[in-house]
């Protein structure tokens, strides 16, 4: 697939890339909920749920609120 190589997912469910999620974060979405709202990672099978809020503790310092 053309423009995939290389490609990390966070959710695997929605092909959801690190990048979209970081985008979202960036946005202001500060929980998996708003998260998942934003580009629907996290919301198949939850699987990647605590790589989500990892990159939300990691871009706001500080643990995803609930």
């Amino acid at each position: 697939m053309p423009g995939r190589v290389g490609r990390l997912y966070v959710c695997i469910c929605h092909q959801v890339g690190e990048h979209e999620v970081h985008d979202c974060i960036k946005g202001g979405a500060s929980t998996e909920e708003a998260v998942g709202d934003a580009c629907e990672a996290g919301t198949g099978c939850g699987t990647c749920l605590d790589r989500i809020a990892d990159m939300i503790e990691s871009y706001f310092g500080q643990p995803a609120r609930l």
